[in-house]
Order: structure tokens, then C-alpha cells, then sequence
């Protein structure tokens, strides 16, 4: 059985606003289906997020997108490995 699709959110626009895009993440983090990971894009790598998905239970992997922008994928780790 495939993985869902991961749900895509972009925050740079709250970000550019001056905004703190947290809950609108965790929100998203909580409307996500078994298994379903979250892909991120971001104006910068936010490291302290690592730490709270991985409390969640996800891994991560990051990518600079250019012009200063990130994308993080952060998927499901397997039960046991958090």
C-alpha cells in the first residue's frame, strides 16, 4: 500500500506578512490521514521545527528552493523509531 500524497503548505506568504505560521502548521500536522506527511515551503530552514515533528513522530529531509525559500518533507517515521 502506497503512502497518501504528503498535504503541501506554504507559509511564506504569513512569514513575508511577519506572521508566526506555528499553529497553521500544527493544524495541518493534526488533519493529516495515517501515514500522510507534510510538505512545507518556508522564506527559511526551520530548524526548531525538526524537533517538535520528531516529538510528533516525523522525520525530515530539506531542501534550499531558492531565492532563500526551503521545502521540508516531513513523513511519518515507523512506529518505534521516534
Amino acid at each position: 500500500m502506497n503512502a497518501p500524497t504528503p498535504l503541501t503548505l506554504d507559509v511564506r506568504d504569513i512569514l513575508k506578512a511577519g506572521g508566526e505560521p506555528f499553529s497553521a502548521i500544527m493544524k495541518a500536522v493534526d488533519g493529516l490521514s495515517p501515514g500522510q506527511g507534510l510538505r512545507l515551503l518556508a522564506t527559511f530552514k526551520p530548524v526548531p521545527l525538526f524537533a517538535v515533528m520528531e516529538g510528533r513522530g516525523f522525520g525530515h529531509s530539506e531542501s534550499a528552493i531558492g531565492g532563500g525559500d526551503w521545502e521540508v518533507l516531513f513523513t511519518p517515521l515507523a512506529r518505534g523509531a521516534a
